[in-house]
């Protein structure tokens, strides 16, 4: 699946622009194309970071000849052109772009109060949000409101335990697919969309706390799919978002058609977590604590302490199945990839697994999870060779502020690479193999601080005050997952046929050709 971004319509409106610009420059006899370098008065913080060529109107666009949502090569083009701190005009809202982990460090975490903002909704993430309405929106009193009410209510490890059977539940539901797709084609599975549908499940579960039937689930999820799809080939309507509406009207008309029956799926879902709720409390029963439920007990201070309406909840839901889905089951798939195209890694991440829980088919209970040494070996390598995304969101400067002796002025977009810094050479040993045991004690990664507080080496989930609060949750997931996989199937590749690590770019980085693999189950348990 490709994010369809309509390039060539993009290119005529553009080209048509820049014609009009041009045109009107040439007859003025004023038409100076902007310098490569960085201009413009020194201040007493420094100049801005260099820029290439630009051309009004269009900016950079044309230089860059890539999708929008693609542009890791091209940075790293600029970065070894005009250094580590480079300024794109591709929007409304100057972009400056950071490639390199010191420098990452400094922005995000030292100065990290100059650069935690967001930008504000336009077009369709306006929508999306319910303007603005969600934990990744723009930095204030509702955005510090909704991140801790999710970092205490949901993602507390007390919280977390409390999701265990929805865990089981989802990991049945996996193994059970895999099963029945393994005997339906001679020990052959397709893992991408079995890896969505069991974390989604489980997403599902903590949202509503529940187990929803599995065509409610299955409609959750299309229209989720659909949804982002059509949301990200819209991207456009953050540089042009007035007259996008008029040029790709068809496109908006279907986001908000989609929009809207994601409102009517998921509104009912709310309003009977609402009923039950209330039922709950005058029957003095103590059920599972879901996301909704404490959506719906949140009132917002600097609005008169009104409680969230549905269609605010209804953007918060969507976003927690985003954040939770896709970067997860990514990376289920990078690693389970990995161990069929490596099998010794995959025998000695069996014999770990055996030598914690012994030789019973019970349970893994999260205790025995934390002494897999191995295990969280696997997952962090995967995640700093096969990073779920290549950029951070983008952050907005709040205030002006100098870096590298560059002076970023206030409200400008910051946007920070995230894939080369578990690739940098000079802190990884070969850093394009998969090598697991640079994780355990000796290795260069042994003790790494993925939160990024102390240096960044590899930066996964972000770093600094917007930090991904789910960390703690993804990293339980995939350990979860990988252990009962591994100890319940030995996974081989398909006779003729090789693992391809090639990535494509979706709304994660994921694989090119999706995994498939042979798997049948152990015998000498």
């Amino acid at each position: 699946m490709s994010v369809p971004v309509d390039n060539r319509v993009l290119i005529i409106l553009l080209s048509f622009s820049c014609f009009l610009c041009l045109a009107l420059l040439l007859l003025l006899l004023r038409f100076k194309p902007t310098s490569g370098r960085s201009k413009g008065k020194v201040g007493k913080q420094g100049r801005p970071p260099p820029s290439p060529p630009s051309l009004p109107l269009i900016g950079n666009l044309l230089w860059l000849r890539r999708p929008l949502l693609d542009l890791s090569p091209a940075v790293r083009r600029l970065a070894a052109t005009y250094g580590p701190v480079v300024s794109l005009s591709i929007g409304p809202v100057p972009a400056v772009f950071i490639a390199d982990r010191r420098l990452a460090h400094e922005a995000l975490v030292a100065k990290g109060a100059a650069f935690s903002d967001r930008p504000r909704p336009q077009g369709a993430n306006y929508v999306y949000s319910s303007d603005g309405h969600v934990i990744s929106s723009a930095s204030g009193s509702l955005w510090r409101l909704l991140r801790r009410n999710l970092s205490a209510e949901i993602l507390h490890p007390s919280r977390l335990r409390s999701y265990a059977p929805g865990r089981r539940w989802a990991l049945g539901k996996l193994l059970g697919s895999l099963r029945a797709e393994a005997e339906a084609n001679g020990g052959v599975v397709v893992l991408a969309s079995s890896f969505r549908n069991a974390v989604f499940s489980l997403m599902v579960y903590m949202c509503f706390g529940e187990k929803l039937d599995e065509k409610v689930i299955r409609d959750i999820m299309d229209v989720q799919r659909e949804l982002l799809q059509l949301a990200l080939a819209l991207n456009i309507f953050d540089l042009m978002p007035r007259l996008a509406k008029f040029v790709f009207w068809k496109r908006w008309k279907a986001f908000l058609a989609i929009r809207r029956r994601q409102e009517d799926i998921l509104i009912p879902l709310i309003r009977a977590r609402r009923d039950k709720k209330l039922h709950d409390k005058m029957k003095h029963e103590q059920p599972i604590v879901s996301y909704v439920d404490t959506l719906l007990d949140l009132e917002l201070p600097e609005e008169g302490g009104r409680k969230l309406d549905d269609l605010e909840i209804v953007s918060l839901c969507s976003e927690f199945f985003n954040a939770g889905t896709d970067t997860t089951s990514t990376t289920l798939q990078w690693v389970m990839a990995n161990l069929v195209k490596f099998p010794d890694i995959q025998n000695k991440l069996l014999e770990e697994i055996r030598a914690v829980t012994g030789d019973s088919g019970d349970e893994i209970k999260e205790e025995q999870l934390q002494r897999m040494t191995f295990l969280n070996a696997v997952i962090l390598e995967a995640l700093r060779r096969h990073p779920p995304a290549h950029f951070l969101l983008p952050h907005i400067v709040s205030e002006e502020v100098s870096l590298k002796g560059y002076l970023i002025s206030k409200g400008v977009a910051v946007n920070v690479t995230t894939a080369e810094f578990g690739w940098d050479e000079t802190v990884w040993k070969d850093p394009m193999e998969f090598k697991p045991e640079r994780f355990l004690p000796g290795g260069e990664g042994h003790g790494v601080d993925i939160t990024g507080s102390r240096e960044i080496k590899m930066m996964p989930f972000g770093a600094g005050r917007r930090i991904c609060p789910g960390l703690v949750l993804a990293l339980l997931h995939l350990e979860c997952f990988v252990a009962n996989l591994v100890r319940e199937f030995e996974w081989k590749g398909v006779e003729g046929e090789v693992v391809d690590l090639s990535e494509e770019l979706e709304f994660t980085v994921t694989m090119k050709n999706p995994l498939r693999a042979s798997i049948s189950p152990w015998l000498d348990r």
